[in-house]
């Protein structure tokens, strides 16, 4: 990989970490460069004036009142390419979205458009434009120390408390603990040597220190620039966040619904360390930074910590956690069994057990996979362990799957030991031969049910020959049990089962795989498959249709190939993309793999089981488990993620001769059906100490997002080759936006105290969405031709009819939906946003504009409409008018989507049912037509693609109905909140917006 380089410490290594400080730096001045409308950018050193009132730069042609803007007459300060010029600007791909900036100002609204030399740079001219901009005419207290802050004020008293002799002065060792108590996860050698440093500054050596040096010390260790930054963004009141502040930051970038005021008073009072703050409601930089850091604010949806998916579907329809040789700690061959292998494995939710029953030399079966006899395990012990802590993580059933390598006699007794010990858990009701499918995980409640072998119908023995099972037969090798050898004339090998073990198997019958064919004709549903790797892999590859389709009835389990002796894992979305249930882990193996499944089964309340896509369950679905594109009928999304910093990280292992020096870098990867797969990581944060900046923008397209896991892994750049440091898992489903923090796992994933990663997350729809940063006229000009997905020909005339009627309907999905997202797009463009902002932020944006002028135009929302207008009174400026028409072809295109949308979807879910009526009759009038070979399959595949699609434009479809009735709820909840809207009543409910469009039934 290319070594990259972060340009992310200030000039000097300054650290930028108050308002105070923003001003002071822009009072010096810094070179930045200049970017014109010509496509050119000019080197200028720009200052700010003593009297803070306006910006300056030289050298310039202009004479100097001219080359300079005042800070009265700012509008708005931008982050990032979200002007016309930085957008479609030749120069834009060679400076980083981070590095740009622009200011914009006067009645005319025009752009001053500036690239700095790192994203720290920005963020200090930004900041403290900003609170000029905010407390200008209030005339704020001059940059420096001024009257006691909420913040000095709570420090001072922290420092009062430990201040037991009342001396004014405590011991650097007390001050150390003070600010490691405050602040845990930070090293005692970074505080020490701050007090040294400042120590010396202020020629004060010694080994006590005074209240204002603690406290200058605290701010400068345990103020994080970006959240600052962050915070005086959302800020009204200065250096902290009020009630109303709190209340935007929650609606607009966290995403969160229903927030009220009550509840940000909860949030103060729970993380605002400052008596006087919470008596206030006031959220200062520490209670902020507190709250960013909570549970409260984690990355990983709390809706998803409970079991939160339909657990009434067949079992066949979820994917199931399960272990391979659980009771291993180590490799498969050599390595030590131990019981607490189970107990962890179930701790963890398993719900899949793999036993292989051998003969013990006490005459009892034992478990063992080690070819050492010392380390096996009686059958009995495991049972027991079983019974105790089956239910313990998970109230699901627990699939245990016997492989018998013991004699007839021992299976008897692992019989009576598994009734006798399990007993009314033990799930022995016969099947249903009147189903077409297994019961569900809700039925099967608190129920164990045995994977076996079961003796033919026909067999009144007390004992009989059954095909034997694939695995473990290369331990018997190692075992030096070999005479069991396949017989002579070829075929499965064959073993003698006793009638005892048999009556325990019901549900989940092992029965050998033929093909696909044999199987659809004739395997029942409680009957069951197991295949190695290798030969899932095969299928995988070559029928993954097949495969999929298989998987809709049926169970089936994948477990390691024998040639995995070092108990590597394979890669469960290989089989997971093909609808594969029981993919299963060695669970003692940490890695990659492991994280991928912990990570996935983390998403229903870590209860072992993961409903699959519904594109993987519906009866007819057209679904390519290799797409490398986007697939019929699923909205295709895009993940905006931006890594801003690392906290805490640890030093890799082993990595002592290296020294104190680290230097990370962020790989994001999303792992999922082939067209989802992708990787991009950061820059690497040269000598940045345990907390990185990385402030750097990631962008994927997920097209199936149910299946899809993001993967955070943060390594130390080295020559030799890059450490590992830290990982954290998570679901695409399960990830929450905006501002949040990633608490990140060791390799064996276990929590790492304190070390975090904090990120921003939007996801937006892929159509119309765009590459923020990549659009411009030229983006534009590129969509003239519009995608229409269609329905394909069957070649059975009378069913090609039904789905022809869908044609105009298609069409008139795709253009409401693509009119209106692209009118969302442009909307956005010209507020200065990126595609992933929501309407709040919009409307937000352009009020900000409107309340930062004495001459202001008259803008207004005129809430008592159903789709409010915005008007403006008298002459306005350009760029407002292109705003206000932007908004007008939004709201047009919306209202024409809402009002229409309902007939449209009638008639796409008409047709969907008229094709369904065929499904039944479908092979008969095959035949009937004489459709044989590649001609049959090629009809059975445009049949499930038209359905598909009709299934899944209509959802599209209802979807964008609900999006824009919500964008009217945020456009009338903003107009209310900011003071642009007129004649408004209450704003109307969400609920009372949403569209009342059934489902399409499965």
């Amino acid at each position: 990989k290319k070594k990259t380089v972060s340009f992310s410490t200030m000039p000097n290594d300054r650290k930028i970490n108050s308002t105070a400080a923003c001003i002071s730096f822009m009072l010096e001045g810094c070179e930045l460069k200049k970017v014109r409308s010509n496509s050119r950018m000019y080197s200028r050193f720009f200052v700010l004036d003593a009297d803070m009132c306006s910006v300056r730069w030289e050298p310039s042609k202009k004479d100097s009142e001219k080359a300079k803007i005042e800070i009265k007459s700012v509008k708005e300060v931008r982050v990032g390419k979200k002007t016309p010029v930085l957008r479609s600007n030749g120069l834009s791909d060679q400076f980083p979205d981070e590095c740009a900036f622009s200011i914009i100002y006067g009645d005319n609204y025009e752009s001053l458009d500036l690239v700095a030399s790192s994203a720290d740079v920005v963020s200090a001219w930004v900041m403290g434009l900003r609170y000029l901009v905010s407390y200008g005419k209030h005339t704020p207290e001059a940059p420096g120390t001024g009257h006691p802050s909420l913040r000095t004020s709570w420090i001072s008293s922290v420092f009062d408390l430990a201040d037991l002799e009342k001396s004014g002065r405590i011991p650097v060792s007390r001050a150390v603990q003070l600010i490691k108590a405050l602040n845990p996860g930070m090293k005692t050698s970074t505080i020490e040597l701050k007090f040294k440093e400042l120590q010396k500054a202020n020629e004060r050596p010694g080994t006590e220190v005074a209240c204002d040096l603690f406290v200058e010390a605290y701010c400068e260790l345990c103020t994080r620039p970006e959240i600052f930054f962050l915070l005086v963004q959302f800020s009204s009141n200065k250096e902290y966040l009020g009630l109303k502040d709190l209340l935007m930051f929650l609606e607009v970038e966290q995403g969160m619904e229903g927030v009220t005021e009550e509840k940000c008073l909860e949030i103060v009072g729970k993380y605002e360390p400052s008596k006087e703050g919470r008596e206030k409601g006031y959220l200062a930089i520490d209670g902020f930074t507190r709250y960013l850091l909570s549970a409260d604010c984690s990355i990983f949806d709390p809706q998803h910590r409970r079991v939160c998916q339909d657990m009434a579907q067949p079992l066949s329809h979820y994917y199931i956690s399960s272990a391979h040789s659980a009771c291993l700690l180590e490799d498969n061959f050599w390595g030590r069994s131990d019981i607490s292998g189970y107990i962890s494995a179930l701790g963890l939710g398993c719900r899949s057990i793999e036993l292989v029953l051998w003969d013990g030399p006490e005459g009892e079966p034992v478990v063992y996979t080690s070819p050492s006899t010392a380390s096996c395990v009686p059958f009995r012990t495991v049972v027991g362990l079983i019974d105790q802590h089956a239910f313990a993580a998970s109230a699901y059933p627990l699939i245990l799957c016997l492989v018998v390598r013991c004699s007839a006699a021992q299976q008897r007794l692992a019989a009576q030991c598994l009734r006798k010990t399990l007993g009314e858990k033990l799930y022995l009701e016969p099947p249903n031969p009147a189903a077409s499918y297994l019961p569900s995980p809700e039925q099967l409640k608190g129920r164990i049910l045995i994977k076996g072998k079961k003796l033919p119908p026909g067999c009144e023995e007390s004992e009989g020959e059954v095909s034997d099972e694939e695995e473990g037969w290369e331990l018997a090798r190692r075992l030096g049990q070999e005479d069991r050898e396949a017989p002579e004339g070829g075929g499965p090998r064959r073993v003698r089962l006793s009638r005892e073990l048999s009556e325990l198997v019901s549900l989940c019958q092992a029965v050998p795989f033929q093909d696909f064919e044999s199987s659809r004709r004739g395997q029942r549903y409680w009957e069951m498959c197991s295949f190695s790797e290798v030969e899932a892999g095969r299928f995988a590859n070559e029928c993954p249709a097949e495969l999929v389709s298989y998987n809709k009835r049926f169970l089936s389990r994948v477990y390691p190939s024998p040639m995995r002796i070092d108990a590597s894992n394979m890669n469960p979305q290989d089989f997971w993309k093909c609808g594969c249930q029981m993919v299963a882990m060695n669970y003692q193996t940490p890695g990659l793999m492991m994280d991928l499944n912990a990570g996935w089964f983390r998403q229903n309340g870590a209860c072992g089981y993961v409903l699959r896509p519904a594109i993987m369950r519906e009866e007819v679905s057209y679904f390519s488990a290799n797409a490398k594109d986007s697939l019929p009928g699923v909205p295709a999304q895009l993940l905006h993620l931006k890594v801003i910093s690392g906290q805490n990280l640890p030093k890799p292992k082993g990595s002592g001769a290296k020294g104190e020096v680290v230097e990370p870098y962020v790989c994001a990867e999303i792992h999922g059906i082939p067209a989802d797969c992708a990787e991009h990581r950061t820059k690497t944060a040269l000598q940045s100490g345990d907390n990185p900046i990385f402030d750097e923008s990631l962008e994927f397209q997920i097209n199936l997002p149910e299946l899809a896991v993001l993967r955070f892994v943060v390594l130390d750049d080295d020559y030799i080759g890059d450490e590992f440091i830290a990982q954290y898992t998570i679901p695409f489903e399960c990830l929450q936006p905006g501002y949040r923090h990633v608490p990140l796992q060791s390799l064996a994933g276990e929590p790492l105290p304190h070390a975090t990663l904090f990120v921003h997350v939007a996801i937006t729809d892929r159509r119309g969405g765009g590459k923020g940063h990549r659009r411009g006229l030229a983006g534009r000009r590129g969509r003239r031709v519009r995608e229409y997905t269609s329905t394909k020909a069957t070649g059975i005339k009378a069913i090609d009819e039904v789905f022809r009627t869908a044609t105009q309907p298609l069409r008139e999905a795709t253009d409401l939906r693509e009119n209106v997202q692209n009118a969302l797009v442009s909307f956005k463009e010209l507020c200065g946003l990126t595609p992933a902002a929501n309407m709040k932020q919009c409307i937000l944006t352009v009020a900000t504009w409107l309340l930062h002028s004495d001459s202001a135009p008259s803008v207004t929302l005129n809430l008592a409409e159903q789709y409010p207008p915005m008007e403006a009174q008298g002459p306005i400026p350009d760029l407002l008018r292109k705003v206000l028409t932007a908004y007008e072809t939004m709201i047009q295109t919306s209202r024409t989507l809402i009002e229409s949308a309902d007939a449209v979807y009638g008639k796409l879910i008409q047709a969907q049912q008229a094709g369904m009526d065929f499904h039944k009759e479908l092979h008969r009038i095959e035949a009937k037509e004489g459709l044989r070979g590649r001609k049959l399959q090629k009809a059975l595949e445009s049949f499930a693609w038209n359905i598909t699609v009709l299934k899944g434009q209509a959802d599209l479809l209802k979807h964008a109905k609900a999006e824009a009735l919500d964008n009217l709820w945020q456009i009338h909840n903003a107009g209310q909140s900011c003071g642009i809207g007129r004649n408004g009543s209450a704003s109307p409910e969400p609920s009372r917006l949403r569209p009342t469009l059934e489902p399409i039934p499965e």
